[in-house]
Parts: C-alpha cells; sequence; structure tokens
C-alpha cells in the first residue's frame, strides 16, 4: 500500500502510536503507524464518516 498517500492524525502525540488514513477508489484505508507493515482496516467513506461522527459526539454503541 505504499502507493497510497497516507495522512497522520491530527491528534497524534508525540511517539509511534498514531493513525494513519489514505483514500482510493471509494475506500478509506486505516493503519497504526507503530505497525506498517500490519493489518489495514479497509471501509466505505460513509461508515469512516459515521464513526467519526460518534466518536465527536461521544456516542457510545457499546
Amino acid at each position: 500500500m505504499a502507493d497510497l498517500a497516507w495522512q497522520k492524525s491530527s491528534y497524534c502525540a508525540q511517539g509511534n502510536s498514531c493513525v494513519h488514513v489514505a483514500a482510493r477508489d471509494r475506500t478509506v484505508n486505516v493503519m497504526e503507524s507503530s505497525d506498517p507493515t500490519g493489518a489495514i482496516l479497509r471501509t466505505t467513506p460513509t461508515a469512516w464518516a459515521a464513526l467519526l461522527r460518534s466518536v465527536k459526539d461521544g456516542t457510545n454503541h457499546g
């Protein structure tokens, strides 16, 4: 996935544990920077937007 334009979260603190996001072809890709060869979560823009709204609103669905 080196061809993706990854963006680091603006909430990333100092250190290696940051969320990186890249979008392409109607897919949002998410990975943890401390393990760039690890798993990449892929989702739709609609589902990603819903997750961000829930986090911003403090909504707890669990």
